[in-house]
């Protein structure tokens, strides 16, 4: 018989691990919180496009800081858009604040006189806001589709399977999440409309690698009747653990090399799927079918 990787006997430590980095995700998210996009907090977002294809954020920022204090904390990247002529850089500088009409005029009369001041050849392509309203409203959306997400991913695993392995996925899903939104507060990404999309995203692959365990454990639990449950999900782990890594390390490649190389705008998306890709193939194994087997012993 070919030798077992002995999996669930060392389940323990897995879940201590699991837990401190549960606990420490926590601490980071209520005492450091998160750094919020103008989606989420409300604020403008002025697009400039400059004839340079050369320019830099930095030159940008240098020249718009003495605008005011709200431009001194502004987030400003280089967006690109299907279409734009080669020698144009666009560059979208987004602040805290929401302005009214008549300040508006004004920051965008001193938004040009600094461009000329400066040599530069561009323009204000366009100036927009995100009220409190429609940050609210976009905060409500994000929550209820996670949680939409989670009740349906519930239901059709207590139909498909069986309630035991719809727990067990829906408790490695809040654990993925829970670690990969501590992740962001630790390290400080921005938490936008891409990131939320990694949320997302990572709930529906972690949700398919758990499913692939939990098959087989159920397929095993019916074909070795008798066995005792450890030995059952130890062996189906084993089964399944070549292809788990397989699919896990052609996805991370992937986002590690889209968080490397991708610009700001889309940063949050690729560190979100880089952690949640790992953390995802990590609970399959040592989350849901933990739970599983303490399910089982306990009837």
């Amino acid at each position: 018989m070919k030798k077992q990787i002995d999996f669930v006997g060392k389940r323990r430590i897995f879940i201590m691990l699991s837990l401190a980095l549960i606990i420490l995700s926590l601490v980071s998210m209520f005492s450091k919180g998160f750094n919020l996009g103008v989606e989420f907090t409300g604020g403008s977002e002025i697009i400039i496009r400059i004839e340079d294809p050369n320019f830099t954020e930095a030159q940008v920022r240098k020249i718009v800081t003495p605008l005011g204090e709200e431009f001194t904390m502004a987030r400003i990247t280089k967006v690109k858009s299907l279409g734009d002529p080669p020698n144009i850089s666009k560059f979208s500088i987004v602040v805290s604040k929401i302005y009214e009409a008549k300040e508006k005029g004004k920051v965008t009369e001193a938004i040009n006189d600094a461009l000329r001041k400066a040599n530069v050849k561009g323009e204000i392509a366009s100036f927009s806001e995100t009220g409190g309203t429609a940050a609210e409203e976009i905060k409500r959306g994000t929550w209820t589709a996670i949680i939409v997400a989670t009740i349906v991913i519930l239901l059709y695993i207590t139909i498909r399977f069986n309630f035991v392995f719809g727990v067990g996925a829906i408790v490695a899903l809040i654990h993925d999440v829970v670690i990969t939104l501590g992740f962001f507060s630790l390290s400080g990404y921005e938490i936008n409309v891409p990131a939320v999309a990694a949320l997302l995203t990572l709930i529906g692959y972690s949700l398919n690698d758990t499913i692939v365990v939990c098959d087989r454990i159920r397929e095993n639990m019916k074909r070795y009747r008798g066995r005792s449950i450890e030995s059952i999900v130890n062996q189906s782990i084993n089964e399944v653990i070549v292809r788990t890594i397989n699919t896990s390390l052609t996805t991370f490649m992937v986002v590690f090399t889209l968080f490397l190389f991708a610009g700001k705008v889309i940063k949050p998306f690729a560190f979100g799927m880089v952690i949640g890709t790992i953390v995802g193939t990590y609970s399959s194994l040592y989350i849901a079918a933990p739970i599983v087997i303490k399910w089982v012993r306990s009837r």
